[in-house]
C-alpha cells in the first residue's frame, strides 16, 4: 500500500477510478474550518465509491503521510499499476508521447505530468532508474493529473524508443543544441518527445537515438529553461497544432468606420 494526500490528488484519484483504495483519513479539525466544504465533498465521493472514511487527529495524517501538507485528507492506496509500452499506443491516431529520460526532482515530475495531462498527451513513459518515482509528492505537485495520464514505466528507455520508432513514431529530442525551432516542427504526425535531466539533458545514447532535436530560441540573457517550463512551452505548442480546426472562422470584433469629415 502506499498513499496519496492533498485535496486535489485524493480527489482526482477518485473521480479517475484507477485506483484501489483501501480507505480515506480525513482531520477531524479540518472539518469545522473554511476548507470544511472540500473535504465533505470529497468524503461523499468516498462513500459513493465506496470507500471507508475515517476521521483522525490532524497529527494521525501528518504521520501516515509522511508530511504535515496533506491540506486535511490523506488516501491509502494501492500501488500504481503501470502499462507497457504498446499500450501508449492503443487509441486514435496521432498519438502523442511524453518520454522522460531521467527527470529527478518530483516537483518538475509532477508539473510535468499536469502539463502533459492539460495539453492532451496520450500516455507519458518513464524510466525505472536514475529518475523520480511517482512518489505521493510527484502527484500532489501535479494536482491530482496523474491519475489521469496512461503511464509505461521501463528499465531501458533507448529500446522502448526504437520500439516506437518501429511503429511509425516520430521521435524528437528537446536539446539546446538542436537545429530546429520548436514552433517550426510538425506535431500532427504522431510523435514522441523526449525531455532531459534537470541542468544535464538528455543522456547521449538517447540523443542519438532522436530522428530530430528541438530548441527554444531564448530571447533574454540565460540560455535555458528549467525542464518544467521547457516541457510546457512545447507541449502547448504541440496541443495548439493538433487542435481541430474551428468549421467557422471566429468573427474578430469590429469598430465602426468614420469618414474623414467626421
Amino acid at each position: 500500500m502506499e498513499t496519496i494526500y492533498g485535496l486535489h490528488p485524493v480527489e482526482e484519484a477518485l473521480r479517475s477510478g484507477t485506483r484501489h483504495f483501501d480507505h480515506v483519513c480525513v482531520a477531524r479539525e479540518r472539518l469545522t474550518q473554511g476548507d470544511a466544504r472540500r473535504l465533505t465533498e470529497i468524503m461523499a465521493l468516498s462513500r459513493a465509491a465506496g470507500v471507508q472514511v475515517r476521521t483522525e487527529p490532524r497529527e494521525a495524517l501528518t504521520q501516515l503521510a509522511g508530511t504535515p501538507a496533506h491540506q486535511g485528507v490523506v488516501a491509502v492506496v494501492r500501488e500504481r499499476e503501470f502499462l507497457g509500452v504498446e499500450d501508449l499506443l492503443e487509441g486514435p491516431k496521432p498519438r502523442l508521447v511524453l518520454a522522460l529520460d531521467g527527470v529527478e526532482d518530483p516537483q518538475n515530475l509532477g508539473a510535468l505530468l499536469r502539463t502533459a495531462e492539460a495539453a492532451g498527451v496520450d500516455g507519458v513513459l518513464l524510466t525505472e532508474r536514475r529518475s523520480a518515482p511517482l512518489s505521493p509528492v510527484a502527484i500532489k505537485a501535479s494536482a491530482g493529473a496523474a491519475e489521469h495520464l496512461r503511464l509505461a514505466r521501463v528499465v531501458n528507455l533507448v529500446r522502448s524508443l526504437e520500439m516506437l520508432k518501429e511503429r511509425n513514431l516520430w521521435c524528437v529530442g528537446l536539446d539546446e543544441r538542436g537545429t530546429t525551432d520548436y514552433d517550426c516542427y510538425d506535431f500532427r504526425s504522431n510523435t514522441v518527445l523526449v525531455l532531459g535531466r534537470e541542468g544535464a539533458g538528455l543522456h547521449d545514447l538517447v540523443r542519438r537515438t532522436c530522428d530530430h532535436l528541438l530548441r527554444i530560441p531564448m530571447a533574454g540573457k540565460v540560455d535555458s529553461l528549467n525542464v518544467s517550463a521547457a516541457g510546457a512551452v512545447v507541449l502547448f505548442e504541440a496541443a495548439r497544432q493538433r487542435r481541430p480546426a474551428p468549421d467557422v472562422a471566429p468573427k474578430l470584433p469590429t469598430k465602426p468606420q468614420k469618414g474623414l469629415g467626421s
